[in-house]
């Protein structure tokens, strides 16, 4: 497994040891002890799985009180997957980071607690899926806009991809300036 720390160090790629023949192939998703050696010492307690269609746009999500670190990887199909840092004594704080994951690359990335997280599908249809290291918690739950200028994510969504959001991320989100942010 290849950890590679991107532009915000703290939210890291994984490239995952492949094998693989004209029979298929097969993959470690998660090992606790080599992510310990990658100085990932994680504790899973809910594993989630959504399924999308092209242009569906989830986030950027995170919870305030109980936090999550999620470790995502897209299983079928492609999204490409952002990470924004929301911790105020950040020198990195407003800045984002983002990478595609798919079925073909089978690539997967640690979005740590004090970020703000979310994706756009970018193929027909994406399962996308997710360990988390605390339980999901709707009350503690905040929406940055996933079109925020001040943060102003690049997203991929050229090419007749129309953006489709929940009502929830299309009515609740807040400017980054407005939100309740992580100390």
């Amino acid at each position: 497994m290849k950890v590679t720390p991107l532009a915000i160090p703290d939210v890291k790629l994984i490239q995952p040891r492949v094998f693989g023949d004209e029979r298929g192939f097969f993959l470690e998703t998660w090992n606790a002890a080599r992510f310990q050696d990658a100085e990932l010492d994680l504790t899973f307690v809910q594993d989630n799985w959504s399924r999308s269609t092209r242009g569906v746009l989830r986030g950027l999500h995170y919870q305030l009180t109980f936090t999550q670190g999620k470790l995502v990887r897209c299983v079928a199909g492609e999204v490409f997957d952002v990470a924004v840092d929301i911790r105020r004594s950040s020198p990195t704080f407003g800045c984002w980071v983002g990478a595609r994951l798919s079925e073909t690359n089978k690539h997967s990335l640690w979005v740590p607690p004090g970020f703000a997280h979310g994706f756009v599908t970018l193929s027909e249809s994406a399962d996308f899926h997710y360990k988390c290291t605390g339980r999901y918690h709707p009350e503690s739950e905040r929406t940055i806009r996933w079109d925020d200028p001040k943060v102003g994510i690049e997203w991929p969504i050229g090419g007749g991809i129309t953006v489709q959001l929940s009502e929830k991320d299309a009515t609740q989100g807040k400017a980054l300036a407005e939100a309740e942010v992580f100390a």
